[in-house]
């Protein structure tokens, strides 16, 4: 930024006021700078045409600048500098400020590859439960009993954690069990799912007797779930369930939530493309303006070069897609266009579906962590690809890579089950049968049920 010193000042003050009006627009309050010419600048007779449009703008606010030594703004002035020097002095000069590091078992080392440092987080949730079962007076008989050949249910592992069928078991301990419900449902990565798909989640896992009565009782008692979980409505016309593909990413669903909120980066709509088989999705954030040769970019970019090219795409008449050029496109790559009543989506109703999950999410994630929804993106993915799947019976990562990805809740749970060479492909396989069963039962289910309930359409 090329600006004069008073200029560059001054925009930072612009810049923290358009980033927390919505805590200071009708507020007084007072700002502080080292920099003491800004102090006068609102009763200064010359501006440039830049300090004038600024000006405008603080006028905006009722607001005193205040000059502060930048001897004494110790706390602003540490936030603005690079740490590595304070880094070098704690190793050098500050020994013991490193025992609670070792802990963690961080290793610093400077040697030929020029290895600063290594840490290793160890997890302490397990530790919890390990501990609180030695107290608990029921599963101490549990343990006795398995050491003496009378349980065959349940089992201990080597570090003397009582497990019930591969299942950490908690006991009766109300703090215990909201600590990991928490995490399963407020969590970043998790992002408010329902009572079903948190049960789901969790049941893999942990077990206690009443898991899950006390997860339905849980979500219910969320206030965010009530304000942005959407009301399904009974649709107009029979549903017509489009054929179960084979294969993964073999044939996959499209469609566009537009009139989004735009965010700095100048996103305002979102591209939403959903695998039919294993129910995976990615989420682009995307400007409704954009040019088809950048949306073609992106799909091979991200879709093509991870999963190949689909045999067959399903998505809502958009002109953007109907267009002569991304019929070539698809064409020259050998995929069939498969076009679905406009207004009526039902064989596109998989990436409808899933946008009104999108939706569901995205609002939980504004409530509850602020910032541009675009900025939440990734979590929001990885949320839904590593939740419950009713359709297919499992978590759409499950089908996709054979086992959930690693999350903070489970991240020490996950060690208990390891599979080795051929009955890893084989559970590939078996995973793939599976999501098929589930799906034409989902389907057959879908049918009846939705053409039970709506009405023929003239």
């Amino acid at each position: 930024m090329n600006y004069p010193t008073n200029d560059v000042e001054l925009a930072a003050i612009v810049h923290a006021l358009k980033i927390w009006r919505h805590y200071l627009y009708g507020e007084t309050f007072q700002i502080f700078r080292d920099h003491k010419s800004l102090k006068y600048i609102p009763t200064q007779k010359e501006l440039n045409l830049r300090q004038r449009r600024w000006i405008e703008l603080l006028k905006d606010y009722d607001c005193t600048i205040g000059y502060h030594p930048r001897k004494t703004n110790i706390v602003a002035d540490a936030l603005s500098r690079k740490t590595m020097d304070h880094l070098a002095n704690m190793i050098c000069y500050n020994v013991e400020y490193l025992t609670p590091l070792r802990a963690m078992d961080v290793q610093f080392s400077v040697g030929g590859d020029m290895l600063l440092a290594t840490m290793q987080v160890k997890p302490s949730l397990k530790d919890k439960i390990r501990d609180a079962q030695d107290k608990d007076q029921y599963l101490k008989k549990m343990k006795t009993k398995v050491q003496e050949g009378k349980n065959n249910q349940f089992i201990i592992q080597d570090d003397g954690m009582l497990l019930n069928e591969q299942r950490v078991c908690v006991l009766n301990v109300e703090k215990l069990r909201m600590e990991i419900m928490y995490e399963a449902h407020y969590a970043s990565y998790a992002m408010h799912p329902g009572s079903t798909k948190m049960y789901r989640d969790l049941r893999p896992y942990y077990w206690w007797l009443i898991l899950k009565k006390d997860v339905a009782e849980f979500v219910a008692r969320c206030l965010t779930c009530q304000q942005v979980k959407v009301e399904h409505q009974t649709p107009a016309g029979n549903l017509h369930p489009l054929s179960i593909p084979e294969w993964k990413w073999e044939k996959i669903t499209m469609d566009f939530v537009i009139g989004l909120p735009r965010t700095f980066k100048k996103h305002d709509a979102l591209w939403v493309i959903v695998d039919r088989l294993t129910k995976s999705a990615y989420f682009f954030p995307i400007c409704q303006n954009d040019y088809l040769d950048k949306l073609v970019e992106l799909y091979i970019s991200k879709i093509v070069r991870l999963h190949g090219i689909p045999t067959s795409i399903v998505f809502d008449r958009d002109p953007r897609f109907t267009s002569h050029f991304w019929g070539s496109l698809q064409r020259a790559l050998g995929t069939k266009l498969h076009f679905s009543t406009a207004f009526h989506p039902q064989t596109g109703g998989k990436s409808e579906r899933t946008i009104q999950t999108l939706e569901d999410i995205m609002r939980a994630c504004v409530i509850e962590f602020r910032g541009n929804w675009d900025d939440h993106l990734p979590l929001m993915e990885f949320t839904y690809n590593n939740n419950f799947h009713s359709s297919i019976g499992m978590a759409p990562y499950e089908a996709l890579y054979r086992r959930k990805c690693q999350s903070l809740i489970y991240w020490d749970i996950e060690g208990l089950r390891q599979l080795e060479g051929p009955e890893l492909v084989q559970q590939t396989v078996d995973k793939i049968q599976i999501v098929k069963k589930y799906l034409n039962a989902a389907q057959d289910r879908q049918k009846s049920y939705v053409n039970k309930h709506c009405w023929e359409m003239d």
